[in-house]
């Protein structure tokens, strides 16, 4: 019987341990969801003067592109 419960709760915790990953991976991919609806707000408000005024933001949701990527818990090498 301790055998069984042992893999029992290796299991749960295995997977805590990835609802926690996806949880964690699709609280990143809101924030980069708000980032750009403040970037699309900051482009219709400032006009023709956006590619100055908005710079900081733009770079700033590439940079949460390049970085965030919603992850899931299987891993496939190519």
């Amino acid at each position: 019987m301790a055998i069984d419960e042992a893999k029992v709760a290796a299991i749960k915790a295995k997977f805590e341990e990835r609802e926690e990953n996806i949880r964690e991976s699709w609280v990143k991919a809101m924030e980069i969801r708000l980032v750009r609806e403040e970037l699309a707000k900051c482009h219709q408000a400032e006009g023709v003067n956006h590619y100055e005024n908005c710079k900081w933001l733009s770079q700033k949701y590439l940079q949460l592109l390049r970085t965030n990527r919603v992850k899931g818990y299987k891993k496939i090498d190519v």
